[in-house]
């Protein structure tokens, strides 16, 4: 899906821009999105169609078209369908695993735009885009370390890629920013869109003591099994993911992530619309308000746990003695400002087999952390092969 691996070769990846003259001003430029999963999993698939649907209501000029739940393997027959049948100047392919067949499909169709979410490889007509939200994990990170009782977190996880494990090290990070005791485990369930697993998997998590739960699944679920805790008596804090999952724990949803697809299709659309497109990689963080923080579209913290997490006190080098609320909304604002205000990623970092991976004062690149394939030293376990 959606997803970064170990980037090969720089050296392979020095593309040329690919532009046109532009469309004219009244003319209609189509697009077609192809989605792994279905817009209704109020996960990854409906996010990118709540930025289609941003992008629809800003270009007069634009006409869509979505297919849905597409495989892997399926993905070059619908590829193939948006262009010849359906007309498409422009397809999106919204999954990590779409990538060789965007690129195929580039060469195909060598008077097509093509764009493709969370990889790395590019040619002249072919782009690449991703939102990534691992300071948002981070900042959730902050706050499971600072309300857990047990310290013992959780985290539910789709597959063993970089993204995923940028997440999860970024999540361990601002843990251990809050609670040096604490420690992470993870359940991987192979699945992106996998609610009986992810539930399976969240539900194995508060039976070996966890008591506050991050994912990476494309539904609720792991939300839902916090909520029926919580309201049995057993608080269990989790941590919304991609979409504003807090109605569906009101008593359990403490934050989360939240991606805003919405500024990058315009971006994109735009740029192709009017002839200036280029095939640059597009990754857009905290800065560029894509990636928000929050498990509901009004409240960035619940407003259940304001209060225990202003009374939560953290010891830290550069503040001193300050609570875990002011503390995450200080690291928000410099998140804001840039990777070179404040980076999660900066060192000394160790991986959890005692190795130091990042240097004292050194922050994380990019090609680090879209490459990172280790768990940081407060994360339990090995990551699978």
């Amino acid at each position: 899906m959606k997803k970064w691996i170990v980037l090969g070769l720089i050296s392979s990846l020095f593309f040329i821009g690919f532009s046109t003259a532009g469309f004219a001003a009244d003319k209609k430029l189509k697009a077609g999105f192809v989605y792994v999963g279905p817009v209704g999993d109020y996960g990854w698939s409906h996010a990118h169609d709540m930025g289609k649907k941003f992008a629809e209501e800003k270009l007069p000029w634009l006409e869509t078209i979505i297919v849905e739940s597409v495989s892997e393997a399926d993905s070059a027959r619908i590829i193939d369908r948006l262009v010849q049948q359906q007309k498409c100047d422009v397809v999106f392919t919204t999954s990590f695993g779409y990538m060789e067949y965007t690129i195929k499909a580039g060469k195909k169709y060598p008077d097509n735009f093509f764009m493709h979410c969370s990889g790395f490889k590019r040619s002249e007509n072919v782009g690449t885009y991703f939102g990534d939200l691992y300071q948002m994990y981070y900042l959730n990170g902050i706050m499971a370390g600072a309300l857990t009782k047990t310290n013992k977190i959780g985290y539910v996880a789709a597959f063993p890629i970089p993204e995923l494990i940028r997440h999860i090290d970024a999540y361990a990070l601002g843990i251990k920013a809050a609670n040096p005791e604490a420690t992470l485990s993870v359940k991987w369930i192979y699945a992106w869109y996998g609610p009986d697993k992810a539930k399976e998997a969240a539900e194995a998590l508060i039976a070996e003591g966890c008591d506050a739960l991050a994912f990476t699944e494309d539904t609720p679920a792991v939300i839902e099994v916090g909520q029926r805790h919580s309201e049995k008596g057993k608080q269990i804090y989790t941590f919304s993911h991609y979409s504003a999952m807090q109605p569906y724990g009101v008593d359990s949803v403490v934050s989360g992530q939240l991606m805003d697809w919405g500024g990058i299709y315009v971006k994109v659309l735009e740029s192709i619309h009017n002839g200036t497109w280029t095939n640059d990689d597009i990754w857009w963080l905290a800065k560029e308000k894509a990636a928000l923080l929050g498990g509901s579209k009004t409240d960035m913290i619940n407003p259940k746990f304001v209060k225990p997490l202003q009374n939560a006190m953290i010891d830290t080098k550069e503040f001193g003695k300050i609570a875990a609320y002011k503390l995450v909304m200080m690291r928000y604002e410099q998140m804001k400002k840039g990777v070179e205000v404040f980076e999660p990623f900066t060192g000394p970092i160790k991986d959890n087999k005692g190795n130091l991976k990042i240097k004292a004062g050194e922050k994380a690149s990019k090609s680090d952390l879209l490459s990172i394939m280790y768990y940081v030293d407060n994360v339990k376990g090995d990551i699978p092969k």
